[in-house]
């Protein structure tokens, strides 16, 4: 099944003409379903390579469509009929585009691996080898059951990993804009009181002043100049070579540093384990499983431990050599070597970096908002004992 673009008069409409887009096995079959619409078809096109690159589903959306359709296959239905059972009973455009997508190639007489790497934005390549796998193999549904689990268990650390950021951002957010409207607006206004006084202010109210001074002064350009500031740098990540050394200090920042190799360690380990337990050849799966990673300096070393496995190194050896991940890996992947049960030790692997990582974000983010919270009330509360600090003083003089 293709999809069509047309243009149509329409004759219950009083022949005004309207554009849309179709489904359909071919060309004369748009223009039959056109016509029982009512429609006269002035103009009709294929959709053909702009379609497949705007083509794209997010995470939890291909996790679904992974398990619908290995439940479909598990039932005994044949791929075709499965794509266009999901094709019918899907209500987004651009899934039911992605289905009619893959009927036509699976039609054509590609395979399913096939035509899921013409939409190589849609279906990473661990993903299309773990699909080719299951093909080989004559175990297509249960490799697509196993990957639906993987792929929900990703969406699930990642959902995990922002929830928790989400409430010390706000907070902060919150913080921020308060204590600005007072020192932009309030405390301006308040303060003007004390100024006509023949008095000298105290410190505190003093240095409350510069700061409200300086920022209704310079705040809009120091705006503007974090703006641009932050469009530079983001055009600046578009360069490897900057964004290398970038990913590189990340890795060394104190706390974030060992957060953010922990989920690189989950990435690589999972994808790995189950690239290796379908059935997966060693160096494939080992170029998927760097491929999913995404701080540069670990990819690299996981690219070189592939090479080192290439020319005959244990797996193990390699990561070890390459002391850019946990020594909880190597030693399980050693493990696993030595007793033929290399996918359940990576499982196990990922599984262990993944409940440590979640119990230090949870615990970041449970710290987090007290200590915002009290950073924040302190600097409320100087702001307020500045205002105040002349009222007192104003109060001894009239006594």
């Amino acid at each position: 099944m293709a999809s069509f673009s047309y243009q149509a008069l329409n004759g219950a409409n009083k022949g005004q003409t309207q554009n849309g887009r179709i489904d359909a096995d071919s060309a004369r079959h748009a223009r039959a379903l056109l016509r029982e619409q009512g429609l006269v078809v002035l103009d009709l096109k294929e959709e053909h390579g702009g379609t497949k690159r705007s083509l794209r589903l997010g995470g939890a959306a291909l996790a679904t469509l992974t398990r619908q359709l290995a439940g479909l296959l598990d039932a005994g239905l044949a791929i075709d009929e499965a794509l266009a059972v999901l094709h019918e009973q899907s209500e987004r455009q651009r899934e039911k585009a992605l289905l009619a997508q893959l009927r036509q190639d699976i039609a054509s007489g590609l395979s399913l691996s096939a035509s899921m790497a013409r939409l190589e934005r849609v279906f990473p390549i661990f993903y299309r080898a773990l699909v080719r796998a299951g093909e080989e193999s004559g175990k297509l549904p249960g490799v697509l059951l196993r990957l639906a689990d993987y792929l929900e268990r990703r969406e699930e650390l990642k959902s995990r990993l922002s929830m928790a950021f989400i409430y010390p951002a706000i907070v902060i957010f919150v913080s921020v804009a308060v204590i600005v409207g007072m020192l932009t607006w309030v405390v301006p206004q308040m303060v003007q009181v004390f100024q006509g006084a023949k008095q000298v202010l105290p410190l505190p109210t003093r240095i409350l002043l510069g700061t409200s001074h300086f920022i209704a002064n310079w705040g809009v350009w120091l705006l503007l100049i974090a703006v641009v500031g932050a469009i530079v740098f983001w055009r600046a990540l578009k360069n490897e070579d900057f964004r290398y050394r970038v990913h590189e200090r990340r890795l060394h920042l104190p706390w974030f540093g060992r957060l953010e190799k922990m989920a690189e360690t989950v990435r690589f380990a999972s994808t790995l384990s189950i690239l290796a337990g379908s059935g997966v050849p060693v160096l494939t799966a080992l170029s998927a499983a760097s491929g999913v990673m995404m701080n540069l300096p670990l990819k690299s070393a996981a690219e070189g431990a592939a090479k080192q496995v290439r020319e005959g190194v244990s797996l193990a050896r390699a990561l070890s050599a390459a002391k850019a991940f946990p020594p909880i890996l190597v030693h399980l992947v050693a493990s696993g070597e030595a007793t033929g049960r290399l996918d359940a030790m990576l499982d196990r692997a990922a599984a262990e970096q993944s409940a440590g990582l979640s119990r230090r974000v949870e615990t970041f983010s449970q710290l987090l908002g007290p200590v915002v919270v009290l950073i924040m009330g302190g600097v409320v509360l100087f702001i307020v004992l500045a205002i105040l600090l002349p009222v007192f003083e104003m109060n001894q003089l009239i006594k």
